[in-house]
C-alpha cells in the first residue's frame, strides 16, 4: 500500500486524538466521512494501523516506579529470555537492541518494594543472563506514544 498525503494526514490527526470521529477528520480535510471511514479501513487491513490504544498516565493507576533495564544474555538464551519477560505484566516493553545479545526493557511497578521483588524473583531468576543494568525514570519530559510522520 502505498501512503499518501491524505493517509498522512489522517494518521497524524489519529496519532494526536485516536479518538477523533471520522467526520471530524473529514471536516479538517475537505473529505466526506466515508472516505475518510475507507481510508482509515484501509490502514488497518494493511497492517499501518496497528492496533488503538489508550495511554494511561501510571502513577495514576499506582505504579509510581518506572525503571529501564539493559539485560546481557547469553546469545542461546536471548529470545527465551525475551519471550519469558514479554509475558510478565510488569514489563511494558522489551526489545531487542544491537550490542551483546541486549534487552531494553522498561517495567513499571507500584513501589520500589516491588521492583526488588521483580528483579530477584522474576529478572535474577532467569538461566541465560549475563549482565543487568538498571536506571530509574526520576522525571519525564517527553513520552512518545505512536509514531510522529
Amino acid at each position: 500500500m502505498k501512503i499518501d498525503h491524505i493517509d498522512r494526514k489522517i494518521l497524524e490527526l489519529l496519532t494526536i486524538n485516536g479518538r477523533m470521529s471520522y467526520s471530524d477528520i473529514g471536516k479538517e480535510l475537505d473529505m466526506s466521512r466515508v472516505s475518510v471511514r475507507e481510508r482509515v479501513n484501509q490502514l488497518i487491513n494493511n497492517d499501518v494501523i496497528e492496533k488503538f490504544s489508550v495511554v494511561i498516565n501510571s502513577e495514576k493507576v499506582g505504579k509510581n516506579v518506572s525503571a529501564f533495564f539493559e539485560v546481557d544474555c547469553e546469545p542461546a538464551y536471548l529470545v527465551e529470555v525475551a519471550e519469558t519477560l514479554a509475558e510478565n505484566p510488569f514489563v511494558s516493553s522489551c526489545y531487542q537492541m544491537t550490542g551483546p545479545s541486549t534487552l531494553h526493557m522498561h517495567v513499571l511497578v507500584d513501589d520500589f518494594i516491588a521492583l526488588e521483588k521483580f528483579i530477584n524473583d522474576e529478572l535474577y531468576a532467569l538461566e541465560g543472563i549475563n549482565r543487568v543494568e538498571s536506571h530509574i525514570l526520576l522525571r519525564r519530559f517527553k513520552s512518545r506514544s505512536g509514531m510522529k510522520l
